[in-house]
Formats: structure tokens, C-alpha cells, sequence
């Protein structure tokens, strides 16, 4: 009998088993289904899967050992600690590549505009809200205007690959992504800058200008154009690089501040002029030239400033655009609508749009009945 009864339990929970295994099946199954009716996934099934290619970063760079002995290492935060140790590392691994952007590069030339958006993984509305608005690709007064992410890596183990794929498959259906396998953080975004204009150097050469900014900024690329078709003999064959202008400022010597260079990173108390990194224009040969000097620079933290350290180091300067608010645009008025979109329309770009407000903006400042004027700014601050 107690054998009857243990050939009957063990029937059951074998019952029970397969019934699980059969509907997982069925679940995975449908799943393939999916995958399969869908472009994008079909594609990236066809390609090797990027999980196959991945390393640790730390695995492309050795430490510079050296950087124990700097006087007071141990006291300084985890961040620069490591910015010391891997200072020197400045090639990494392309994850995603474009080399067709520009047509190759002796069609480079044809590109007139090169919008070179700097992005993190994550940052997936923010892309997709500009690649509808101001970052659409598109001809304007007879030139065409591309559009480029550049990226590194985010997290760590699972959702690093998740990332990872979510940028690729971005890539597939919109060919604008740039990515090196070096984690995406503050402190590593001069050396995105320096991975961008290297690939540049070799895939787009002759574009004539760059916008190099933030994915959170508010533009006006059609301003852009216009200006830069303004530039009277300069066809992104001589030096322009203007945006938000910074002079007579040194490094910030605070701890708790996110701009924080202590004296082992940089020992001058004195950072040359710079435009703020939120959103500048350059030429081709200021890119280049940029590109160059820095062989000869030691990295900085601060991506903007180093760009600055660079023209320097070439006797170049950068200058002002009364259009570019890389702080963001001050309305003195009181009780009005600040995101009037009567203050954007003449402007080059603004620092810190929210997706949703670039989306409404960029639609509000192309409507052909807009009318601005005292009388308008008068009605804004009744509502």
C-alpha cells in the first residue's frame, strides 16, 4: 500500500513537470514568433550578438602604477582615483559604427553640417525626441545636415547588455550611433570627444562644420545654417569655434562639487577661455586642429575646458554667439511664459529641455503664423 501510494505521487509530480515544461515551451515559442515578424530583431539576428564581443573595459588599459605615488592619492575620491590610474588610456574598442555617415570620406564635403550629439545609454527619449525635431536629418538652403550619437557604456552585467542592445537595435533602424566599449560618466567625457574626432579624422574629414553638444539641449539647426552660410570665406576651411564664452575661471577646488579638479589632476589655478560643453559650433579645421594638439595635452576631466586647452595650445581662440545658452535663457519679465516660443525662435540653442518640451518647442517655433512682438509678450503675461 505505501508503495501504491509513493508510484502514485511520483506519477503526479512527473504530471506536473511536463505540464510546466510544455507550457514554457509554448510561452518560449510565441516569443520567437514575435521576434521574428519584427525588422529590427530579424536584423540583429542575422549579425554576431554583441554579448559574444564584450570585455571589460579595464581589460583594453593597463593601470599607470605610478599614479599611487602622487602625493595624497589615498585621500582622494574613488572617481579620480581612477582617472589617474587610466588617464592615459585613450583607445578603446568600437561597439557600434557608421563609417557611411558622411558618404565615405571623399564625400565627406557633401555634408555640410555634422550635428554631433553626445548621449548616454539610457538616454533612449531624449534620442528619439531629436531625432524628430531639431536633429532630423534633412537639406536646408541647399545643404544637408547629418546627425551622429557618440556613446559609451552604462551599468554593469545584465543591464549593460541590455544597454548595449538597446543601442544597437536604435542603430540598425536609424544608422546615427557611435559607441566605444568605455563607461559613459562625467569624468570620461573628453575622452569621448577625443574618440569622436579621431573617427572623424578617418570616416568624415571634409565635413565643413560640427555642432558638438549635449542630448538635452533645445536647437535651432535652420538658425545654424544660416549662420554658418554667413561665415564669409570660411567654408569650414579656417577656424571658427563660438558658442557660450567662459574666460578668467580656474579649476573648482571643492570636494563636493561635480567640476571638483584637485591640484594632482591639474596644479594651475588657471583654465584658458572656453565655450561652455552644453552646445558650441566649430569648423572642420578647428576639429582637426583640436585633434591634433591633443596628442600633446594630458586628458582633463572636464571636457569643455580641455577643448579650450587645446585651441590654446594651437594660438586659437574661441568666441561668443549671443544665441548659444549653454546656462539657459534668462527672462527678466515677470508672470510671462518663459517658454514663450517667441524667445527661441531667433536663438542658435539652449542647455536643459526636458524631451517633451523640445518635442512642443520645435513644433511651436516652425508654425508660419507665429507672431512675435511687444503686444504678444504683453498677452503671455496675462495667461
Amino acid at each position: 500500500m505505501r508503495r501504491k501510494k509513493l508510484h502514485t505521487v511520483a506519477f503526479v509530480l512527473t504530471g506536473v513537470v511536463c505540464l510546466v515544461f510544455i507550457l514554457n515551451k509554448n510561452d518560449f515559442e510565441s516569443d520567437v514568433t514575435l521576434i521574428t515578424e519584427d525588422d529590427i530583431y530579424e536584423k540583429l539576428h542575422q549579425q554576431n550578438s554583441i554579448f559574444e564581443t564584450l570585455q571589460p573595459s579595464s581589460s583594453y588599459c593597463r593601470q599607470n602604477v605610478s599614479a599611487y605615488n602622487v602625493t595624497g592619492f589615498s585621500t582622494l575620491p574613488k572617481h579620480i582615483q581612477d582617472f589617474l590610474l587610466y588617464r592615459h588610456c585613450r583607445s578603446f574598442p568600437m561597439l557600434l559604427d557608421v563609417p557611411d555617415k558622411c558618404g565615405g570620406p571623399q564625400n565627406s564635403a557633401d555634408v555640410f553640417l555634422l550635428l554631433v550629439i553626445k548621449s548616454s545609454p539610457e538616454n533612449y527619449e531624449r534620442r528619439e525626441v531629436l531625432r524628430k525635431t531639431w536633429a532630423k536629418e534633412r537639406q536646408h538652403r541647399g545643404v544637408w545636415i547629418r546627425r551622429l550619437f557618440i556613446s559609451g557604456t552604462s551599468a554593469t552585467g545584465f543591464e549593460k547588455h541590455r544597454l548595449n542592445k538597446l543601442l544597437k537595435m536604435e542603430n540598425i533602424e536609424n544608422n546615427d550611433i557611435l559607441q566605444w566599449d568605455f563607461h559613459d560618466s562625467f569624468f570620461n567625457l573628453t575622452l569621448k570627444q577625443i574618440l569622436f574626432l579621431e573617427w572623424m579624422e578617418r570616416w568624415c574629414p571634409h565635413a565643413r562644420f560640427l555642432l558638438n553638444g549635449d542630448d538635452d539641449i533645445f536647437a535651432n539647426t535652420f538658425n545654424m545654417v544660416e549662420y554658418l552660410q554667413g561665415q564669409k570665406g570660411n567654408d569650414g576651411s579656417k577656424h571658427l569655434f563660438t558658442g557660450h564664452l567662459i574666460q578668467n575661471v580656474g579649476p573648482i577646488r571643492h570636494p563636493s562639487s561635480k567640476y571638483y579638479i584637485p591640484v594632482q589632476v591639474q596644479e594651475s589655478k588657471r583654465y584658458p577661455p572656453y565655450c561652455g560643453g552644453g552646445g558650441f559650433l566649430l569648423s572642420s579645421f578647428t576639429a582637426k586642429t583640436i585633434y591634433n594638439m591633443s596628442h600633446y595635452i594630458d586628458l582633463l576631466p572636464i571636457d569643455d575646458v580641455y577643448m579650450g586647452m587645446c585651441l590654446e595650445k594651437a594660438g586659437l581662440q574661441p568666441t561668443s554667439h549671443l544665441g548659444v545658452r549653454t546656462a539657459g535663457l534668462h527672462i527678466p519679465a515677470q508672470n510671462v511664459d518663459k517658454f514663450h516660443p517667441c524667445f527661441y525662435r531667433e536663438i542658435i540653442l539652449v542647455h536643459r529641455f526636458l524631451p517633451h518640451m523640445i518635442y512642443v518647442m520645435w513644433d511651436e517655433i516652425q508654425n508660419p503664423h507665429l507672431k512675435c512682438g511687444k503686444q504678444i509678450l504683453q498677452k503671455s503675461r496675462k495667461k
